[in-house]
């Protein structure tokens, strides 16, 4: 049995249309950015299904959400869960609550909440039924069931050092109790001591503990100390027939099952040095929580009869990268049948891109807007090829789009590390509105732009501005002949196997329908913006920017001989210079052959183009600086693309 669907209404953020969160029966991650809504629906679920760890929740004036538009506050709360796949002692367990659909038997637990006060000053203020049924007009839900249904929950501040510490209710203890060898051994004979350690060994838990007693009562300080209170305190401090005595115990329970419990209340889990085995004074808050979550699901795990699901709040707290990445795998493999362990249900919030890259995409729920939005593949604008493609692909940098407000696609290093200079210098920052740039080097842009796209384009969309910035890959005429692809027009050596286009291979129809193609996956969000020449240094240096391009290209040739101190930049100032001027005189103004010029230290692999991106960068910030109104002489000279697609993710300047 797993929690598959949450429906939420008129809860915090979330207004009177119900929305519908899906989850999957293995790990499933809720991202996105701050206030997005992703703790509220933890707190949803544990309002319906309640914890295991019996703490008590009390509804609050503002769970009832408030219309942003203004108006009265919300005097209902609606939450649905679903619970899907259930065995055969599940169905037995929760007969009476059962809902039998077309594609299966499900269990439905509506919990609502009405308000009856506006204040908490009366003793009721708020109304709270959990009943069954798909719009909860069936039975209402006895304690014993809901019991079944608690969920355990690790909060997101949570002091693990103190949940693993022993203690009345301890959660070790509740581990321990599920392992039947637990309760194996004889029991203890006053009259018949163990003779050896062997014999010892073969007593139970309860059997040891009542063995350690009789050796602690025994032990002369212990009577000693307890002599003194009868006969030097309390003695004193009784009254006539009604003496006061006392006796110090190890284990003071009648009877063995009480004994049993006493004990693995006592003890408490501690982690040991991996090469030494011996115990550490202290580990951190990281190391902890490891040991926290791995009792939990060993908890889980063993159990036999109700829902299995852990929440986790932010399960990277205080875990650096490596271990963060290491937690997802193993949480991935907990959610799997493994020999005796119960396959277990993981559903986390998370801020780490770490973890978000490696979840499956479809097990990942986008929170966005106020509504939760399923990456499942019936769910998005995404192909089958795409899922496998992104699976592969989706790294920890490129996985930090699922947190931004918007995003820009980018094809290589060079938009990616010039792209934010030239935004910034245009009065555009593209860190302080949570724009994030993603570089994927030349593959599968439109695969990542369609993570955005709903499948379903008449029910609620992202509403999320994404722009895909793409080159024409489109040469002029000259080109391939100055690059040395061709001597001449009719050089045969391609056999029509060749990889690039020059204008001359289109019409002017062909040209705006290869626009055209590259554009038309656009929608719900999503624009695509084409360079209107070849390439995106080449776009630079034909729109405006011919010599700063050039002189990038220059630093980026002598990058090592500047870095080892054997050239200055005062140095490559003037190469560049005396350089640019040779290209003039060789072109004779021709801008086109100017601009194929330069591109040529970047094709030849003469020139970086990360390298140069990041002089180009450091020149225009310099510029920014000592021009004079250099921000909108700058807005003139770049390609129109560039600047439309800035302006696009960052919003009008």
């Amino acid at each position: 049995m797993y929690l598959s669907e949450l429906q939420l209404s008129n809860f915090r953020q979330f207004g009177p249309e119900p929305t519908t969160v899906s989850f999957q029966s293995g790990v499933t991650a809720l991202v996105g950015s701050n206030d997005s809504g992703k703790t509220s629906i933890v707190d949803a679920i544990r309002y319906v299904l309640t914890t295991r760890d019996q703490e008590y929740l009390r509804v609050q004036p503002d769970d009832f959400h408030y219309p942003a538009a203004g108006g009265p506050q919300a005097a209902t709360i609606a939450l649905r869960c679903k619970l899907s796949d259930l065995s055969t002692r599940d169905l037995g367990s929760f007969a009476e609550y059962l809902t039998y659909e077309d594609d299966g038997v499900h269990l439905y637990v509506v919990w609502s909440a009405r308000r009856t006060g506006d204040t908490l000053a009366g003793r009721r203020w708020v109304n709270i039924s959990v009943t069954c049924g798909v719009d909860g007009s069936g039975p209402a839900i006895d304690g014993n069931a809901r019991q079944l249904l608690a969920a355990a929950y690790l909060r997101p501040l949570r002091d693990a050092e103190r949940e693993m510490s022993s203690g009345k209710g301890s959660r070790l203890s509740q581990v321990l109790t599920l392992f039947p060898s637990i309760k194996d051994g004889i029991a203890f004979d006053a009259g018949s001591l163990p003779a050896s350690a062997s014999d010892a060994q073969k007593l139970g838990l309860s059997g040891l503990s009542e063995y350690l007693r009789h050796l602690v009562n025994s032990h002369s300080g212990v009577t000693g100390a307890r002599d003194a209170i009868n006969n030097e305190y309390l003695g004193e401090l009784s009254l006539t027939g009604d003496d006061l005595r006392a006796d110090i115990n190890f284990v003071a329970a009648r009877d063995e099952a009480a004994r049993l419990r006493q004990i693995l209340e006592r003890l408490e889990l501690n982690l040991l040095d991996g090469a030494t085995g011996t115990a550490v004074g202290t580990y951190g808050l990281g190391s902890n929580n490891l040991l926290f979550m791995a009792c939990e699901l060993l908890l889980l795990s063993k159990e036999d009869e109700g829902l299995p699901l852990l929440l986790i709040e932010e399960p990277e707290a205080h875990l650096h990268p490596q271990r963060q990445l290491r937690l997802m795998q193993f949480l991935q493999t907990a959610t799997t049948p493994d020999g005796g362990k119960s396959p277990v249900q993981v559903i986390v919030t998370t801020h780490s891109p770490n973890l978000a890259s490696k979840i499956p995409l479809d097990n990942i729920v986008l929170m966005r807007g106020k509504q939760a939005f399923s990456l499942r593949k019936e769910s998005t604008g995404l192909a089958a090829s795409d899922y496998r493609f992104l699976q592969r692909f989706l790294d920890v940098t490129k996985a930090n789009l699922f947190f931004a407000r918007a995003v820009m696609v980018v094809e290589g290093e060079a938009e990616e590390l010039l792209i934010p200079t030239i935004a910034k210098v245009l009065g555009q920052d593209l860190t302080r509105a949570g724009v994030s740039i993603v570089n994927v080097r030349g593959t599968g842009l439109r695969r990542y732009t369609r993570i955005f796209q709903r499948s379903d384009t008449n029910g609620p969309t992202l509403g999320m501005r994404v722009a895909a910035l793409t080159d024409l890959d489109v040469m002029p005429d000259a080109a391939p002949a100055l690059l040395g692809l061709v001597d001449d027009d009719d050089d045969p050596r391609w056999g029509g196997r060749r990889q690039w286009k020059a204008l001359k291979d289109f019409s002017g129809q062909d040209l705006e329908d290869r626009r055209q193609k590259l554009t038309q996956s656009d929608g719900q969000g999503v624009r695509t913006f084409v360079a209107d020449d070849w390439t995106f240094e080449y776009a630079l240096a034909i729109a405006g920017l011919p010599k700063t391009v050039h002189s990038a290209a220059m630093y980026a040739i002598y990058d090592d001989k500047i870095n080892d101190g054997s050239m200055t930049r005062e140095d490559v100032r003037v190469k560049a210079k005396t350089a640019y001027a040779q290209i003039e005189e060789e072109v004779a103004g021709d801008p086109v052959l100017r601009a194929i010029t330069i591109y040529k230290r970047f094709h030849t692999g003469q020139a970086s183009k990360a390298i140069a991106a990041q002089y180009l960068a450091e020149i225009l910030e310099r510029k920014q600086v000592t021009v004079p109104d250099f921000a909108k002489k700058l807005r003139m000279l770049l390609p129109k693309y560039i600047v439309d697609a800035i302006d696009y993710v960052a919003g009008p300047a």
